[in-house]
C-alpha cells in the first residue's frame, strides 16, 4: 500500500508521516518512508534551488517541475521494490504537490505520466497563518499569500481526486488519530 500525506508547508506532513510509520511498525507492518524531494542527487539540487530568491518565478517553476518529475522517477523504483516486498510506503508529498505548486496542470500531468500514484492520499488542511508559524522560513514558498493560493488549489484537487481531508489545525494527537481512522480499515485493523 502506498500512502501519501500532502499539504502546504507547515501542515505537519513530516511529523504525521513519522507517527504513522511508528504506529504501523508497532502493529507489525514493514514500513518504508520516503520524501519529496528525495535524497538523490536530483533531490539535493531541488532543495538547493528552493532557497533561490526566484524560486516562485514561472520559468524557474517549470524547471523545478521537470526536476521533481526526474526525482520521482528515481524514487519510483524504490517504491515499486518496497511494494513488491509487501511493505507499506508512506510518502511525504507526491506528484500532487507539483500540481499545486508548479502550475500548468496539463503539463505537470504529462511529465509525470509514468509516475506511480498513491493508493491513499491524505491532505492535511491547515490555515496558512498557522502553517507559517510552524515553518522554518528557509524557502520562498513560505509566505501567507502564496500558501493561501496553494491551499485553495489543494482543496480543489482534493475534491477532484477524492483525497481524504483532515483538519491539521487540530493538535498533533488528534490529527494522528484522524489518520489512523482512515488507514486502519484499509488494513483490516481495529483502533
Amino acid at each position: 500500500m502506498y500512502i501519501c500525506l500532502e499539504g502546504i508547508d507547515g501542515s505537519g506532513k513530516s511529523s504525521q508521516s513519522h507517527l504513522l510509520e511508528q504506529w504501523l511498525k508497532d502493529a507489525g507492518y514493514d514500513v518504508m518512508r520516503v520524501f519529496e524531494p528525495s535524497k538523490s542527487a536530483v533531490g539535493k539540487l531541488i532543495r538547493s534551488m528552493l532557497q533561490d530568491s526566484e524560486a516562485t518565478d514561472k520559468n524557474f517553476q517549470r524547471t523545478l517541475g521537470l526536476l521533481f518529475a526526474a526525482d520521482r522517477m528515481i524514487l519510483m523504483e524504490k517504491i515499486r521494490r518496497a511494494e513488491y516486498e509487501s511493505s507499506i510506503i508512506i510518502a511525504d508529498r507526491s506528484f500532487y504537490s507539483s500540481l499545486v505548486y508548479q502550475n500548468d496542470e496539463e503539463w505537470i500531468r504529462e511529465i509525470n505520466k509514468h509516475i506511480l500514484k498513491p493508493d491513499i492520499v491524505i491532505l492535511l488542511d491547515i490555515n496558512p497563518e498557522t502553517a507559517i508559524k510552524r515553518c522554518e522560513g528557509k524557502d520562498h514558498f513560505e509566505n501567507v499569500e502564496f500558501l493561501e493560493k496553494t491551499r485553495k488549489k489543494y482543496m480543489g484537487l482534493a475534491s477532484k481526486e477524492k483525497f481524504y481531508v483532515i483538519n491539521a489545525n487540530n493538535g498533533i494527537n488528534k490529527v494522528h488519530d484522524d489518520i489512523k481512522k482512515i488507514i486502519a480499515p484499509k488494513l483490516g485493523m481495529c483502533i
